[in-house]
């Protein structure tokens, strides 16, 4: 068996403890997952989920980096393999809205995770600091691909990805509650309408 280094065996127990979070939240919730419950299940004391993220918004905070990044990389190919305006719009489709009761559940944390940092100064600053960079992200990537595909944005970029990001969020909950409501096409509708064809 091969020994691993001080560092490995840090990046190691940062992942578990990671993925340990996000099952946990994605199973009970935001405010009713505890950090007990998140170190048991990667294996390790509460200690060590102090030590790597400063507590449950820190390892909300890094899970959410690290899904950013994972989102960005599959945002930016699916919208490579788009032809035309529908295919960029079916690129720019949330899988959330799939019959996925994880994704609605981690929707239904989410807003349970803003709620709680609402009125905390601190958290909410890097929660809207690390938005504003991902959206940064994501309108260079969309820019490219609108260029490409011939279409002028009805809006400026950066209103259409807070726009999108927000209804996508509002939608999923809506989800959540309302099975029927067709948030699929009603996004569809929307994308189509703020990222027009030129004429």
């Amino acid at each position: 068996m091969v020994r691993l280094t001080r560092v490995e065996q840090q990046r190691q127990t940062h992942d578990r403890l990671l993925a340990a979070g996000r099952a946990v939240i994605a199973r009970r919730g935001f405010l009713a997952a505890t950090i007990e419950e998140i170190a048991a299940e990667a294996g390790y004391t509460r200690g060590a989920v102090y030590k790597h993220f400063g507590g449950k918004e820190g390892l909300w905070l890094a899970t959410m980096a690290a899904q950013a990044e994972a989102h960005l990389t599959l945002l930016d190919e699916a919208l490579a393999n788009a032809g035309d305006q529908q295919g960029l719009v079916r690129a720019l489709l949330p899988n959330a809205f799939a019959d996925d009761d994880e994704a609605a559940r981690w929707s239904a944390s989410t807003a349970e995770f803003l709620a709680a940092v609402a009125g905390q100064p601190e958290t909410a600053a890097a929660v809207v600091a690390a938005q504003k960079r991902h959206e940064e992200q994501i309108v260079a990537v969309l820019d490219r691909h609108c260029r490409r595909l011939g279409l002028r944005p009805a809006l400026p970029l950066p209103q259409v990805v807070v726009v999108l990001g927000a209804l996508g969020g509002g939608l999923a909950l809506r989800r959540g509650m309302d099975p029927d409501v067709d948030v699929t096409a009603i996004l569809s509708g929307v994308i189509t309408v703020v990222l027009p064809e030129e004429t």
